[in-house]
């Protein structure tokens, strides 16, 4: 089949790496066909940033929307894949070589390893100067292979709140150490939950 759907999400089990701190997964059947059930019926435990997932504005910003609130369309439509391996820091400086014209949403491939089930030591993250520069080129949606676009030690936010200030949305986790930088389709839609400060994703690519 030609232009087949490339699957960048990470798989979701008891073994994932979470944010430290954070509610671990937990997947168990309380019901089960063995134990002489109609069917099989599971239960799961856990933070909503796990794996690949979308921020709400919420997540960072009392006053911000939550995930309900977003407009789906946001999450479907075409993606431009860069890869910025090597740089530790990602802004304007490292992007403005690119040609994003007409790019709506952009994803960041920083590193070529991925390890879903090992929270790294360090995050690749983003600079405070993203905001306006992605705003600039009329980018909405950023996407990162990392587990967030701020340090690990961060209290201030300083890139999320860059995003925010700019109309940019936010998708973490992504799995692209198979994707080539490029042109795609991309589907990556969060689950509808009233209130919700986030929610994993399953996120496909498409090449275009």
């Amino acid at each position: 089949m030609n232009k087949e759907w490339i699957d960048i999400t990470q798989t979701i089990s008891t073994r994932i790496a979470t944010w430290p701190g954070d509610t671990l997964f937990e997947y168990e059947l309380t019901a089960t066909k063995d134990d002489g059930g109609a069917a099989n019926v599971g239960t799961i435990t856990a933070s909503l940033h796990t794996g690949t997932h979308a921020d709400a504005p919420f997540h960072y910003v009392s006053e911000g929307k939550t995930l309900d609130m977003l407009d789906v369309n946001m999450y479907i439509g075409r993606a431009k894949v860069v890869s910025v391996v090597g740089a530790t820091e990602i802004g304007r400086e490292e992007l403005e070589g690119f040609d994003l014209t007409g790019v709506e949403r952009l994803l960041l491939k920083t590193t070529n390893t991925a390890s879903p089930e090992k929270f790294p030591d360090r995050i690749n993250t983003l600079k405070e100067n993203i905001g306006p520069f992605l705003k600039e080129k009329g980018i909405y949606l950023i996407g990162t292979d990392q587990p967030s676009v701020d340090c690990i030690e961060s209290k201030e936010l300083l890139a999320h709140h860059s995003l925010f200030n700019n109309d940019v949305f936010i998708i973490e986790n992504l799995l692209l150490e198979n994707v080539e930088p490029g042109d795609y389709d991309l589907i990556a839609l969060p689950l509808k939950i009233e209130g919700a400060d986030g929610s994993p994703i399953r996120a496909v690519l498409r090449k275009v």
